[in-house]
């Protein structure tokens, strides 16, 4: 009752506890089994968890990849793999996690297998700015980047998710999940809202 009259019984969180990994992951529409869909896939789930990664203010130490058959149809060969890559340098860049994705990608792929969903994980999740300097950096290179996925950022943000990418996630995409029978995003998406005639 108190609620109802304007007095909070609950006290709120400020923020959440900072995430310790970002994971993206989905089925394929189709059993997949070449390694340029499964490429695909991986760096689009990449790029969205690096925006994740962007958004929240921090940076990752090491990508995990990994791909899985059907464990639903258990008449075909079953292989589930994963494989951690760390990285030289903690980062946030987008183009950096694709290349360490996909060489993960190379080692675990066998051919001769029906693969029903891939995936990424970020993980060593830092503040951006905490991290210690190397020798090696290269800061004209860093400023580079930086100002690249912050464009890509603000483009997509402006012209929705997926306006603006990198080549590596491909653009037919057939791999995707079907979304036919998705139910309409009436609460989050101003598009969808129900028109009365």
């Amino acid at each position: 009752m108190k609620e109802l009259n304007g007095i909070s019984c609950i006290e709120l969180e400020e923020a959440g506890e900072p995430r310790q990994q970002i994971m993206v992951s989905r089925s394929f529409s189709h059993p997949v089994t070449s390694f340029q869909e499964l490429s695909e896939s991986v760096a689009s789930y990449t790029t969205t968890g690096a925006e994740k990664l962007r958004k929240d203010g921090s940076i990752a130490a090491s990508i995990c990849v990994f791909i899985h058959t059907n464990n639903f149809k258990p008449d075909e060969p079953q292989y589930s793999p994963s494989m951690v890559v760390p990285l030289n340098n903690p980062t946030d860049d987008t183009l950096k996690f694709i290349r360490a994705a996909n060489e993960g990608l190379k080692r675990i792929y066998r051919q001769g297998y029906r693969y029903k969903k891939s995936g990424i994980l970020l993980m060593g999740l830092h503040p951006k700015g905490t991290q210690q300097g190397s020798l090696f950096d290269d800061p004209a290179y860093q400023a580079k980047s930086d100002d690249l996925v912050q464009v890509m950022d603000a483009i997509n943000k402006k012209m929705g998710k997926g306006s603006v990418g990198v080549a590596a996630a491909g653009v037919r995409k057939g791999w995707e999940m079907k979304r036919e029978k998705k139910s309409p995003n009436f609460t989050s998406d101003w598009g969808e809202l129900p028109v009365a005639w």
